[in-house]
């Protein structure tokens, strides 16, 4: 949450230092819900009475469930939620705008690679809430397309390390791999001590863990650990994109700077929901920005695209996979 945050402020520092966008400068308030429903539905109450133009960034899929509620309901505006959940995708809600592709999407990538290498015995360790059933139901569905089934399951709760059962109940059962849809602590917690217990398959991640978040969580224990990622690769300049990141970040930061994918992520929101502000007609209003917002077809931000229309708010499908390095690397 930090780091996606970080990532929106670069971009909107830079569009307010510029003069704003039609004159008018951005406001970015930030609210901690601490990964706790409750605390993002009272967030969101105060945002809404505080007269709040559109919610931006908000981070988990719990947490983004207690809010559904009211953003269907006051009808603001709900664009780039930091999860890939199909319960904010499915039904269809013309106030929520996705920029990353789904669990489904990312957990097919997942098995798809793992079968294609011949390994078909896949465990899947899961937060026990929305956001960790979301992943194992994209894990199930992308295993029963190959007449597969997950060898072995279990869970963690959220906000905990307590992983033992989680540790009993998947290394018995010598799974190839082990799909783990949990936060970084919990994925370490488990990483580390099913290491311990003598497995040794391989372990693979989809993006929410937050890559950098986990392979500081591990250090060198990191080494050989998959992660998904839904975002341009921000490390390097290979992109347009990821080089006006780079330059953004070491503008404001220097050398202290550390790009990641978590903010790339957010400068990326930021960047995407400016184009839709400057593109608004006639008064500001959540019925204008939406209308913008389905008028972003084929946005190229720098190689990475964006399409929405009036019937599709999912902007992106782009998934690809990153490994950690013992030295709290991330290559492609």
């Amino acid at each position: 949450g930090i780091q996606m945050n970080a990532g929106a402020k670069l971009w909107f520092d830079q569009v307010n230092a510029s003069g704003g966008i039609n004159g008018q400068t951005i406001e970015l308030r930030v609210a901690d819900d601490g990964y706790e429903p409750d605390r993002c539905k009272a967030n969101t109450e105060k945002f809404i009475k505080d007269d709040a133009f559109a919610l931006l960034g908000y981070v988990g899929t719990p947490t983004c469930a207690a809010a559904l509620p009211l953003i269907n309901e006051e009808k603001i505006p709900f664009f780039g939620p930091f999860t890939g959940a199909e319960i904010l995708r499915e039904p269809f809600s013309r106030s929520i705008f996705h920029l990353r592709a789904s669990y489904y999407d990312e957990t097919e990538l997942i098995v798809k690679q793992l079968t294609s290498l011949g390994l078909n015995r896949i465990a899947v360790f899961y937060q026990n809430d929305a956001y960790g059933k979301a992943g194992l139901e994209g894990t199930v569905r992308a295993l029963k397309r190959r007449n597969l089934e997950p060898v072995a399951t279990s869970t963690v709760e959220r906000n905990t390390v307590d992983v033992a059962k989680a540790v009993a109940e998947i290394v018995p059962k010598n799974a190839n791999a082990v799909v783990q849809i949990s936060a970084y602590k919990s994925c370490a917690a488990f990483i580390r001590e099913a290491r311990k217990a003598g497995y040794g398959g391989a372990f693979y991640n989809v993006s929410f863990v937050g890559t950098k978040a986990l392979a500081d969580e591990l250090g060198a224990d990191a080494r050989g650990v998959i992660v998904s990622q839904v975002m341009p690769y921000p490390y390097s300049p290979v992109s347009a994109l990821s080089g006006e990141y780079l330059a953004a970040g070491k503008a404001t930061d220097g050398d202290k700077f550390e790009p990641n994918y978590s903010s790339i992520e957010g400068f990326v929101a930021a960047k995407t929901f400016s184009e839709a502000l400057k593109r608004m007609s006639g008064v500001p209003s959540p019925e204008t920005l939406i209308a913008s917002l389905e008028s972003l077809r084929e946005l190229n931000l720098g190689g990475f695209f964006v399409d929405f229309s009036a019937t599709k708010h999912m902007g992106s499908r782009f998934v690809d996979l990153t490994i950690l390095t013992s030295d709290g690397k991330v290559r492609r």
